[in-house]
């Protein structure tokens, strides 16, 4: 008898005999674990994967944390997606003294100032390219900080400097201020060419970021206006024939 049971508990033992001589299981049993679940919530049914956490989430996750919890690579297909029928923020859910509603803008400004308005947009552009981790809110603070720089000395000759919240903030704004100062530098050197205010400076700061605004889906890590910009700047100088990027100057 010992030697029987011995026999049988080896014989169970072998690779090729697990799973014999056992109690039969239910069918469902492990089914739960084979459905994969979202990287995020750990509870939906993973369905599309994330490019932002390098793994699969559902979307319910991916609709309601886009751009805030998650930074979304410019390349996301469910990003793009969202951009194509995305509406536009309402205008009650902006700060109104944020977009300087005492500046006013006419339409024949942004033809006479355009190379203003492109030099502005190109520093706004070459920041963001230079550090790849700033998002909408990083630009709106750059140009809201200048903006404010600029209504100073427009309004009363003084000499303002708006406080930036951080260094890549502040960053954005030196790389518009550098602009600045080799627009008016080439300006002086073609004579007749009547030197661009501060007041005209105001404005065109002033426009960018009522664009800005208009452009970002106001989440955290929104990256709509950045995006733009890189479209109207490209990295690779455009073939013969391709178009600049003036358009920048119409939204």
């Amino acid at each position: 008898m010992v030697l029987l049971e011995e026999l049988k508990n080896a014989a169970l033992a072998a690779p090729f005999f697990r799973g014999c001589c056992r109690p039969p299981q239910c069918h469902n049993a492990g089914r739960r674990n084979d459905l994969a679940t979202c990287a995020l919530c750990e509870t939906r049914k993973e369905k599309r994967y994330c490019l932002a956490v390098h793994g699969r989430i559902c979307p319910q996750c991916c609709g309601e944390q886009r751009e805030i919890r998650l930074d979304c690579p410019s390349e996301c297909v469910y990003l793009q997606q969202s951009r194509q029928h995305e509406r536009p923020r309402p205008m009650t859910d902006l700060d109104r003294e944020a977009l300087f509603p005492d500046v006013n803008i006419e339409e024949t400004f942004l033809y006479q100032h355009e190379n203003l308005l492109l030099g502005l947009s190109f520093a706004l552009a070459k920041s963001a390219r230079a550090n790849r981790a700033l998002a909408d809110p990083d630009l709106i603070a750059g140009l809201t900080a200048l903006g404010k720089t600029y209504q100073t000395l427009a309004q009363s000759g003084l000499h303002y400097e708006a406080a930036v919240p951080n260094p890549a903030q502040q960053a954005v704004a030196e790389e518009m201020k550098q602009m600045l100062a080799e627009f008016r530098q080439v300006e002086q050197q073609h004579a007749g060419h009547s030197p661009v205010r501060d007041s005209d400076i105001l404005r065109g700061i002033v426009f960018l970021t009522r664009m800005a605004h208009g452009r970002t889906s106001g989440r955290p890590k929104s990256r709509a206006f950045v995006d733009f910009l890189f479209q109207q700047f490209p990295a690779k100088a455009p073939a013969a024939g391709e178009a600049t990027g003036s358009s920048l100057i119409i939204p």
